[in-house]
């Protein structure tokens, strides 16, 4: 191999270790991989799991604007977000910007 391309390499093995954290792989032998969301106790778990499902109800509804027995309380939205921003994987778009930095780089050299 060139130089530079084990350079390359060696570079995305650092960038890799620094910003693949979203994705952890399971201990099973599979390629199956693992997206955590952290709860304080089983009662925030429980109102999380609650509002998914209220969610899902109201929106396959199509009578949405009416309250049924089990959507007495309103959707807590807010814990909805705060759970996909725990696991929307920012750190991989980083990862990704400067990969894609480092070969844009290297071909606009190779074009000039």
């Amino acid at each position: 191999m060139k130089t530079n391309e084990i350079k390359n390499l060696d570079h995305l093995k650092k960038l890799t270790s620094l910003y693949f954290r979203t994705l952890k792989p399971l201990d099973d032998n599979t390629e199956n991989n693992v997206a955590q969301i952290k709860f304080a106790n089983y009662f925030e778990l429980g109102c999380a799991i609650t509002n998914l499902l209220k969610m899902c109800i109201l929106t396959l509804d199509h009578d949405a604007h009416k309250i049924s027995n089990t959507n007495k309380n309103p959707i807590n939205v807010s814990l909805i977000l705060e759970m996909v921003l725990e696991i929307f994987p920012l750190d991989e778009f980083e990862f990704l910007s400067e990969v894609s930095e480092m070969f844009i780089e290297k071909n606009h050299n190779l074009i000039t």
